[in-house]
């Protein structure tokens, strides 16, 4: 088939290079998001993706918003037959759903219906699940919502953050999207209807949402801290100032501290919780670069009774 592949972040790289090396279709172009500014200089950058097709020689499409009436009769005048997506970050309109003949068919990091939205990932680590995977559907105008093509399932592993997890979504989910593709050309592959229970949604996680709460459970922190890392990252707040928290550890042996209260050892730092304490990994301090917990808290000279927490 000829391919319109559209995605945009790190993420979306493998399963365009997946397309790319199949060498049974054609990746005919490249629909992302416009170039954005990243950097102590802003300056405008091309998105992974982008840098990806270009250095393949694939052309590259950046409309502003995809219903842009110059980007639609380009993708006519390309005619794809069908068009895949990885996490491009806008929604897609009808008129541009209606070109490819077989559709636009997107790959999900997660086993529809559940977590559908923007965040899948950060969600079932918060959630707490313990399987999760990737799953390729026919986009329709509804959330999420069109009829399925293919698993794959991924276990969630104890210490994973979102980025972790994420990145073995990326290739596990690159060979499915590769996969469907072969399966809609050659006509044995069929999507199927999502059953109607089992939906939970998945919105973007915001910052405050990450707002760290020390009175929960030492579990609900520790998935919240790993499902929010590497973003937009958890945090906290020690002397009116942020603090970032990067990686904890749970320590179910002690239970003597309050929630939010800081104890020092030598070369390690706890906190309470609302049920037993957490250690204190890597953190970084507003205006800071990641450190060790161990090193901030001889930085700070942390005194007895202090708390984390607003």
């Amino acid at each position: 088939m000829k391919l319109v592949f559209a995605g945009t972040p790190e993420v979306a790289v493998p399963a365009l290079d997946a397309l790319i090396a199949s060498g049974r279709h054609e990746v005919a172009a490249v629909v992302t998001r416009p170039d954005a500014p990243a950097g102590r200089g802003r300056r405008l950058v091309a998105s992974p993706v982008a840098e990806r097709a270009e250095q393949a020689g694939i052309e590259v499409l950046k409309p502003v918003k995809p219903r842009d009436e110059e980007f639609l009769a380009r993708l006519r005048e390309i005619g794809p037959d069908c068009c895949p997506v990885v996490a491009y970050g806008a929604l897609l309109p009808r008129v541009a759903l209606d070109v490819p003949e077989r559709g636009w068919v997107n790959l999900h990091f997660s086993l529809l219906p559940a977590w559908r939205g923007a965040a899948p990932v950060q969600h079932s680590i918060m959630a707490g699940d313990e399987i999760t995977g990737a799953s390729t559907f026919l986009i329709e105008e509804g959330l999420d919502s069109g009829p399925v093509y293919g698993t794959v399932t991924e276990e969630i592993r104890p210490t994973d953050t979102s980025g972790d997890l994420l990145t073995r979504l990326a290739f596990a989910g690159s060979g499915l999207l590769a996969a469907t593709m072969d399966g809609i050309e050659d006509g044995t592959l069929k999507a199927v209807p999502q059953p109607a229970d089992g939906i939970s949604t998945a919105p973007k996680i915001t910052v405050e949402s990450a707002h760290v709460d020390w009175a929960a459970p030492a579990l609900r922190v520790d998935r919240v801290v790993r499902g929010c890392t590497p973003a937009p990252g958890s945090w906290t707040v020690f002397r009116d100032e942020r603090l970032k928290l990067i990686q904890v550890a749970m320590v179910p042996d002690r239970t003597d501290l309050a929630p939010g209260e800081l104890s020092v050892a030598k070369n390690n730092v706890y906190v309470g919780t609302g049920s037993y304490a957490l250690e204190l990994l890597w953190v970084q301090a507003q205006g800071k670069k990641p450190m060790r917990a161990a090193d901030w808290a001889r930085g700070v000279r942390i005194a007895s009774g202090e708390r984390l927490g607003s």
